[in-house]
């Protein structure tokens, strides 16, 4: 089939638009693209839209952006596949390096740190109501509680993520086929290099299942932990960045390389953690409906859901300790938690009101 330049710019458009106005994350990201793409411009039917995302639910990386990209493919095939990706993510790195900038020439000054310091509670809510969310949908067998008990025991003893979720995705597949089988038969230090930082964000990229936020749990490992290179406060501040600017959760990546080394940082980590998302729906795209319908990836994943759950409540566990270290941020946090599981409030709405209290704050003091 042939594009022309006005499909491919059609496609520029959409989603540069999406891009800048996408606030409130992965899902709010996807009920706009459904509305814009799906009911307005009809590029694709309701029925291979809900296709889209359960592929995406079967692959690692960033949601939204991995159905954007599988949009930009449905409407422009491979040249589209990359217009649409780039065109989504381009807005939100721009900003958050704009915001990255601003925080390493002027993160010192007491007002500005004053801002991120009341930020800080509310990012963890955040990540609080994502837990609840995600656990009320994943952790719906014993088997899936049993593995979450074991993941977020060994994360919290210091064991990496990689093998976690490998081990995780094993013991669920092992189970679950014994099952079937039973059924059946009864019935800041020295800086690192550009290719490294490329290396770290691409492996992050490539093996990250589950919701933006157990991005965490990999940056506070490899960046906090093994290399030292930024801390606990500098991580949170990068996702609070990455929470309240448009676009996937992810650009965290573009704020962090920007940190460790500047302009050529934000860009190479911003390319080496959407590149696998790019490269895995452009080789793996045709399978989509056979993956869909296959009961052992189904096993598979199920175990890598409840590891990557257990993931993110051990590193709200540890960040936690790091950021509530006072009456007032305690209070932050609860009502913050409060209102987003109970009212299902927009949670820029809480980061705004966070930062003003941190403005305030810094005024009394």
């Amino acid at each position: 089939m042939k594009y022309t330049s006005k499909t491919y710019k059609e496609i520029m458009l959409v989603f540069l638009k999406l891009g800048v106005l996408a606030f409130g994350g992965p899902a709010a990201h996807i009920a706009m693209m459904e509305d814009e793409v799906v009911h307005k411009r009809k590029w694709v039917t309701k029925e291979k839209f809900v296709d889209m995302i359960g592929f995406t639910n079967l692959i690692p990386g960033p949601n939204s952006t991995e159905i954007a990209i599988l949009l930009g493919h449905a409407r422009g095939g491979k040249k589209g596949l990359f217009i649409a990706g780039i065109s989504f993510i381009l807005p939100a790195m721009l900003i958050v390096l704009g915001f990255a900038i601003i925080y390493k020439n002027y993160g010192s000054v007491a007002y500005v740190s004053s801002i991120f310091d009341a930020i800080k509670p509310v990012i963890l809510a955040i990540v609080l109501q994502a837990l609840f969310r995600l656990t009320k949908t994943t952790l719906t067998t014993i088997e899936a509680f049993f593995i979450f008990g074991i993941v977020l025991a060994l994360s919290i003893l210091g064991v990496s993520e990689i093998p976690l979720l490998a081990i995780a995705a094993g013991l669920m597949f092992i189970y679950r086929k014994i099952k079937t089988f039973r059924q059946a038969k009864s019935l800041v230090v020295e800086p690192i290099s550009l290719i490294t930082l490329f290396l770290i964000f691409l492996k992050i990229g490539a093996v990250l299942y589950g919701s933006g936020y157990v991005l965490l749990a990999f940056l506070r490992t490899e960046l906090v932990h093994n290399l030292g290179i930024i801390t606990n406060a500098q991580l949170i501040d990068a996702v609070a960045v990455g929470q309240f600017t448009p676009g996937p959760v992810f650009t965290t990546a573009t704020f962090i390389g920007y940190l460790v080394l500047d302009v050529p940082g934000a860009i190479i980590a911003t390319i080496g953690i959407f590149l696998p998302s790019f490269l895995i729906i452009w080789l793996l795209h045709p399978l989509i409906d056979k993956m869909r319908g296959s009961k052992n990836v189904k096993h598979v994943l199920d175990g890598v859901n409840a590891a990557a759950i257990a993931l993110m409540a051990g590193v709200t566990i540890e960040l936690g300790i790091a950021s509530l270290n006072s009456i007032l941020y305690g209070f932050i946090f609860i009502i913050s938690a409060f209102l987003l599981i109970k009212y299902k409030l927009n949670s820029t709405y809480l980061i705004v009101g966070g930062a003003m209290i941190g403005l305030l704050m810094f005024f009394i003091n």
